[in-house]
């Protein structure tokens, strides 16, 4: 019976290998989080919800939440209201999936006040198209309120927004990314 399993570990450690080393998640600046994306909206998170997709060719079960955001872009400064979707997420208690890039639940409260980056695409899975919340929980930033006005709270060095930064200053570097181009 070794001689059977330790073959069979060695294949399973090659397999896991080759699988592991094509995962990688994009590391962005602002710049680059900027020029790959539609928009940037400063918005409150009004509503959610979680779609099932079963797909011929994609498969069965896709997850999609949408959630609508309505707030202003801090590309063009107009008050938008805009469903921006990401992948996972669960209908009820059994289901749906969880998926590792998502923001976490406390990012998503309906309530919440966040920037999110998007970018429409014509095909998230399923043939669904929509604005897709860009690179997953790092397109999507918590704001608070400070006595110097609406600070976005960073996540660290490989984020767009890797420091709390207060909201005139986003939208001062926005603006000089969108003229450097």
């Amino acid at each position: 019976m070794k001689r059977f399993i330790l073959p069979l570990l060695g294949a399973a450690a090659i397999l896991a290998a080759g699988v592991t080393s094509q995962a990688q998640i994009e590391r962005l600046d602002l710049n680059q989080m900027v020029q790959k994306t539609d928009d940037a909206l400063f918005a409150e998170i009004i509503s959610k919800e979680v779609i099932r997709i079963d797909h011929p060719t994609d498969g069965a079960e896709l997850y999609f939440t949408h959630m609508t955001l309505e707030g202003t872009s801090l590309v063009t400064g107009e008050t938008e209201s805009v469903i921006v979707t990401f992948n996972g997420g669960f209908i009820n208690d059994t289901d749906g999936v969880w998926n590792s890039e998502a923001p976490s639940a406390d990012d998503t409260k309906i309530g919440n006040k966040i920037v999110a980056f998007y970018k429409h695409i014509d095909n998230a899975g399923g043939d669904l198209e929509c604005n897709y919340l860009y690179a997953g929980h790092g397109g999507l930033y918590r704001t608070v309120n400070s006595p110097k006005g609406t600070v976005i709270m960073g996540r660290g060095e490989g984020y767009a927004i890797q420091s709390n930064t207060r909201m005139d200053e986003m939208i001062t570097a926005i603006e000089n990314v969108k003229e450097a181009r």
